[in-house]
């Protein structure tokens, strides 16, 4: 880390303390960035970096609700406005017992580059609450989800701030938060994105984080010649990022041999076919079950559950050809790193956001393998969240194939800046310092032009 990294660092810890996640994602982000900083001295003197990791707003707020049992509960929820320089705030709310405020601003700073890299003109945005949908009843969800819009529909609205799902928050959270936005504010209008298709929602939205992946890994494994035709794929996760990347992998010929949940995952050695992804989507959307139920349908896979006292995850050792992870944050460690490496995994796209450590992704840079930062291979979710607001303000409904297409080609466009801007700055190859570099111009130029504020 040169001396100026670690300087800013050291300011960014002081002013922001207690927030890991948030620290190692602006580290990460800062390090590619200082090469530019040094050949564009007016971003330093408008000091942009330092208002880049500061959020424009930040609302914290009760969530008070009444269980099926008539007690009352008490959870918390925020929305972190970070940056509306080239678009309104968008990104998804998690709901989660992990949520905190600097996860959230570690997600919503990420948020700021990846909606900058679609070519959409979104800013960066994210929210959520501490709360766990895991085993409450629809009513409880409902009652919950009516709370937090009663505080969150003042801050948001279609020109200003556009939430989105995100772990824990699926079509029946953004049913019953859309409800009560329409209630509290007397409209109809595309407030938040990942809608049912019959009230506003986009075809394609469910799939498009998992899709968007795949579609980069593909432009990658491209650069190099290549199809992903008959490569092996380890997915991690069960939601819908994964399921829908075990979709496309499918479709584009390539094998995927795990999926993982909090309890462990499985290994598929003959492959999740279509029939084997169709009973996971059953049993994780329909039926909410545990990943270790495949077993007992396909006695011919092995469950393997999480060892807490494991330094790594057994789920990255296998043989393989690309890895998709699509689970959480900081899923892949140095150890994991080493095993991916070892065997044979040269293309990791990452459907999750931020899911490899600082030690992971120097291995993976330093081995000069395929590696698509979340913040450019998952946006493919957020860009056709985009898509959807744009169908809402033209009071139109593309069709399935239009929105696949559309996204192909932002995903397309997403590789080739993330592609040329690592070049450019003398790191071909590289797309971690690529995509921070593309997804930073666009913004820092329209700080530039928009002044102090």
């Amino acid at each position: 880390m040169s001396e100026g990294v670690a300087a800013f660092m050291e300011q960014i810890k002081a002013k922001n303390p207690a927030e890991p996640e948030f620290h190692q994602a602006v580290e990460e982000v800062v390090e590619s960035l200082w090469p530019v900083l040094e050949k564009r001295p007016e971003y330093r003197k408008a000091k942009i970096l330092e208002r880049i990791c500061e959020p424009e707003r930040v609302i914290v707020f009760r969530v008070p609700w009444v269980d099926d049992k008539g007690v009352m509960q008490v959870n918390r929820g925020f929305r972190i406005e970070m940056n509306s320089a080239i678009g309104p705030y968008k990104g998804g709310l998690r709901f989660h017992p992990s949520v905190n405020l600097g996860i959230l601003k570690f997600l919503a700073f990420e948020q700021v580059f990846k909606n900058s890299l679609t070519t959409l003109p979104m800013g960066g945005g994210k929210g959520g609450s501490d709360f766990d949908p895991k085993g409450k009843s629809d009513n409880e969800v409902m009652r919950f989800c009516q709370s937090f819009m009663t505080e969150l529909y003042r801050h948001i609205g279609p020109n200003t701030d556009v939430p989105a799902g995100d772990i824990g928050v699926g079509g029946r959270e953004i049913g019953f938060m859309f409800g009560q936005y329409k209630r509290l504010r007397n409209e109809f209008t595309g407030v938040l994105t990942g809608k049912g298709l019959n009230w506003g929602g986009s075809l394609i939205r469910p799939e498009a984080t998992g899709y968007g992946a795949v579609y980069f890994a593909a432009e990658m494994v491209g650069t190099r010649s290549e199809t992903l035709e008959g490569k092996v794929a380890l997915v991690s996760g069960s939601g819908n990022v994964a399921q829908f990347t075990c979709e496309k992998l499918l479709d584009l010929g390539a094998k995927p041999v795990t999926l993982s949940d909090s309890g462990g995952y499985v290994y598929d050695e003959d492959g999740i076919d279509r029939g084997k992804l169709a009973y996971v989507m059953d049993l994780k959307n329909v039926k909410r079950g545990r990943i270790k139920e495949y077993v007992e349908k396909y006695p011919h896979a092995k469950y393997t559950p999480v060892d807490p006292k494991l330094q790594h995850n057994p789920l990255w050792d296998h043989k393989a050809d690309c890895a998709f992870p699509s689970a959480t944050q900081n899923e892949i460690n140095a150890q994991d790193a080493e095993n991916l490496i070892k065997n044979g995994v040269y293309v990791v796209s990452e459907g999750a956001n931020m899911p490899t450590t600082p030690d992971g992704v120097e291995l993976f840079l330093e081995k000069k393998i395929l590696y698509g930062p979340g913040k450019a291979a998952n946006a493919g979710g957020v860009a056709t969240s985009g898509l959807e607001m744009s169908q809402n303000s033209l009071r139109l409904s593309w069709t399935r194939e239009e929105v696949d297409q559309r996204l192909h080609g932002i995903m397309k466009a997403i590789h080739k800046a993330a592609y040329e801007a690592a070049e450019e700055f003398g790191t071909p190859g590289n797309y971690v310092n690529g995509a921070n570099i593309a997804g930073f111009l666009k913004v820092a130029d329209a700080m530039m032009d928009q002044g102090a504020v």
